[in-house]
């Protein structure tokens, strides 16, 4: 048997491949298959099965291309009242890869239809759990992304209750020395503490994991609930795909209208610039929104721009463009892109430039404005006087900012700021809208 990670760092998701005896197995894939194809065709094997622990909110799956391509079998819980052809797996169910057994724990609080997949090795013992997004290293799964997603809904409460029980009853049961596989990493947004560490086994989280050490239900669920982190735009959306099914990756990505360089944009479409802040400042179409290509683009896209929303993606090269339409497939936002461009005409909006020493001399000319989150904002302030408005938030709350004085966005490094000062300059006309930028760790530092 061997195991075999796929680390996507832009999601902080993990996926993996089961191989024995030349049958692969394939565990929460991502959207693009070709990362699995090209490890099985370097083993010499057949991909023949996907699990998919729960309808994923943060990414799009690529398991009904496995199935129509490949023919594998996928298996759900089902719970999940999956569209797309599957086997129920469910608590007790099992199949045989190889040498192994796979088997089915049913693990919810992250999701009601949420499943732990556990393999027995040649010799019937319990050798690894891959826990989707049930067990991270540190933490546990988020339990507030189903109130409204999904074949099966449940209150942020009541799976909070029911991830206490997976603890308790599922996990702690397993022997310490089970090697545990989550779906996520540290910058998922799908938990609030989770490690950057890849892999863990059950002991060390029975010794250092908070949800292995709180015996009592009802502080475990004020414990669970307390701190998450915001909710995408685009997590809804993303269940109710895996639960239907994508369409193939590159089929669909082919279906992307690309315009020609320079081509001329409908008045009033809302534009996403990706170039690089200072390229956007010096020009670009009025009333777009800059969110620069990065890390966490595809995040961020979702974050700011609902699923309802179309839009049209500008970026500074071709090479630069096939990436982020790429990175937007991987949340399923590709079948948003009105048109996908190189440098497009009319962009003669610009930006305003920030006098750092005009702030220093005279901080109360300026109304700022602190788009981190509110978990950010309170356990670090940078400004006490700052108002607090999470970039998510922005394009629906603008209004909310006074402009009685010129108006400073900052964030904690200058990436998000740059999409804050875009949206709030598409809003208020009558003051100069401002970025801290990268500036802002100065006075961050200064703070603390």
């Amino acid at each position: 048997m061997h195991i075999q990670q796929f680390y996507d760092e832009g999601l902080a998701h993990a996926s993996y491949a089961i191989l024995s005896q030349g049958k692969i197995a394939l565990v929460d894939p991502g959207r693009d298959p070709q990362p699995y194809y090209d490890f099985a065709e370097s083993q010499g094997a057949q991909i023949v099965a996907v699990i998919e622990t729960h309808p994923h909110a943060d990414f799009v799956s690529s398991h009904l291309e496995f199935h129509q391509n490949e023919g594998a079998a996928i298996y759900v819980s089902k719970l999940v009242g999956a569209a797309y052809p599957h086997v129920g797996f469910d608590q007790g169910d099992f199949f045989t890869l190889g040498a192994i057994t796979v088997h089915s724990l049913h693990t919810p609080g992250h999701s009601p239809d949420s499943i732990s997949i556990l393999l027995k090795d040649p010799h019937g013992k319990y050798h690894t759990l891959f826990s989707g997004d049930t067990l991270f290293i540190g933490d546990v799964g988020r339990p507030d992304l189903r109130e409204k997603a999904g074949n099966l809904t449940a209150q942020r409460e009541e799976l909070a209750r029911m991830m206490y029980h997976t603890v308790q009853q599922k996990l702690k049961t397993l022997a310490d020395e089970v090697v545990v596989f989550p779906a996520h990493g540290a910058g998922s947004l799908c938990g609030k503490n989770l490690s950057d560490a890849r892999q863990s086994t059950i002991g060390e989280q029975r010794a250092t994991n908070w949800a292995f050490s709180e015996p009592d239900e009802a502080i475990f669920v004020d414990t669970l609930l307390q701190g998450q982190p915001y909710i995408p735009k685009y997590f809804g959306y993303a269940v109710d795909l895996n639960k239907q099914g994508a369409t193939a990756y590159q089929q669909s990505i082919d279906t992307v209208s690309m315009l020609s360089e320079g081509a001329t944009l409908p008045a009033g479409a809302l534009v996403i610039d990706t170039r690089k802040q200072d390229q956007f400042a010096a020009g670009h179409i009025p009333g777009s929104i800059n969110i620069m290509n990065g890390g966490k683009f595809e995040t961020w896209l979702g974050s700011i721009v609902g699923p309802e929303e179309r839009f049209f993606l500008v970026a500074d090269t071709a090479t630069e463009l096939e990436i982020l339409i790429h990175k937007t497939a991987k949340i399923g936002y590709e079948k948003l892109i009105q048109g996908a461009v190189v440098r497009p005409a009319g962009m003669t909006a610009k930006g305003t430039s920030f006098d750092l020493a005009a702030f220093k001399a005279n901080p109360e000319h300026f109304t700022l404005v602190d788009i981190r989150s509110r978990d950010e904002q309170a356990g670090a302030p940078i400004f006490e006087e700052a108002i607090n408005i999470p970039l998510p938030e922005l394009r629906e709350r603008a209004g909310e900012i006074p402009v009685s004085k010129p108006i400073l966005i900052h964030c904690a490094g200058g990436y998000r700021s740059a999409a804050g000062v875009s949206i709030v300059a598409n809003e208020v006309k009558h003051v100069p809208v401002l970025d801290f930028s990268e500036a802002i760790k100065d006075f961050e530092t200064a703070a603390h």
